[in-house]
């Protein structure tokens, strides 16, 4: 009897302490905890333990992670369980470069990307451009990109979308915890020792809410996720845990929609061959 392997790892570098994958988890087999605070120093990422005893390897940790922090393996070989048998989806993360509008001067861009995804090299057979390289996997689509390359260099569509809100009068004097641990530059910033929101390039992944040290002071809904088609309950209950009510009543209603129009579009071609 042929036994399978299976293995999970979380490469820490990647991991912004969002808590996604947490809030997904079927079996409970994923804590994340605030970092301890020391006075005087600003907020560390929070940490992310898999209970081993606990993870059943289904890979829908990696599946919905927006920074491809996870990696789930069976004999040693790539695969994720869940997306391979078409219980769960893909995320869709739509990205676009064009080389030919990027010169030379894209080598001189400091801070391509705040997570340190893009690499701009020489072009060996042409001097006058360059290679742009992004590492899909990893990106959660904040667009900040867009803003430091040329026009149409490159495109990015955004993979969650929702809305995220600062209730200045519940938080601590003094904290920005959630400012800290904000893995995208300028989403959340200090104004008056106030925390204001910025979120055109906010991912919603909710690292804030979880440095965040008081109930109700951060307030996030995500509207829609971008993914590949799927029909699962397991999908289902992915959406109940992660979006908002709105949100998963849209995506039913779209689903119910496609269905109706697989359905009359069989039907149809029917009724044209028994009318011959």
């Amino acid at each position: 009897m042929h036994t399978k392997h299976y293995s999970l790892t979380l490469e820490k570098s990647k991991c912004t302490g969002c808590g996604v994958c947490m809030e997904i988890c079927p079996r409970e087999a994923i804590e994340v905890k605030k970092a301890p605070k020391t006075e005087g120093k600003n907020a560390q990422t929070p940490t992310v333990m898999v209970i081993k005893e606990k993870c059943h390897y289904c890979g829908m940790c990696e599946a919905i992670c927006p920074f491809g922090a996870f990696r789930t393996k069976v004999n040693g070989e790539h695969v994720i369980p869940v997306v391979e048998n078409e219980s769960f989806p893909r995320l869709i993360r739509e990205i676009r470069v064009d080389e030919n509008k990027c010169g030379p001067e894209c080598k001189k861009i400091k801070e391509t990307c705040p997570l340190g995804l893009i690499k701009v090299g020489p072009n060996i057979s042409d001097s006058k451009k360059v290679t742009v390289k992004v590492d899909k996997e990893s990106c959660p689509c904040c667009r900040l990109c867009i803003t430091k390359f040329p026009d149409g260099a490159i495109s990015v569509e955004k993979m969650f979308y929702g809305s995220l809100r600062v209730d200045t009068k519940k938080c601590s004097e003094g904290c920005h915890d959630c400012v800290d641990v904000c893995p995208i530059p300028g989403v959340l910033q200090l104004f008056d020792d106030n925390v204001q929101v910025n979120d055109s390039h906010c991912v919603y992944c909710g690292a804030c809410k979880i440095a965040c040290p008081e109930e109700g002071a951060l307030e996030l809904n995500r509207m829609r996720i971008r993914h590949s088609e799927i029909r699962s309950g397991a999908w289902n209950k992915t959406l109940e845990k992660l979006a908002s009510t709105q949100a998963m009543t849209k995506e039913l209603q779209t689903r119910s929609k496609r269905r109706l129009y697989e359905a009359v579009s069989n039907r149809f071609p029917l009724e044209e061959e028994n009318n011959e």
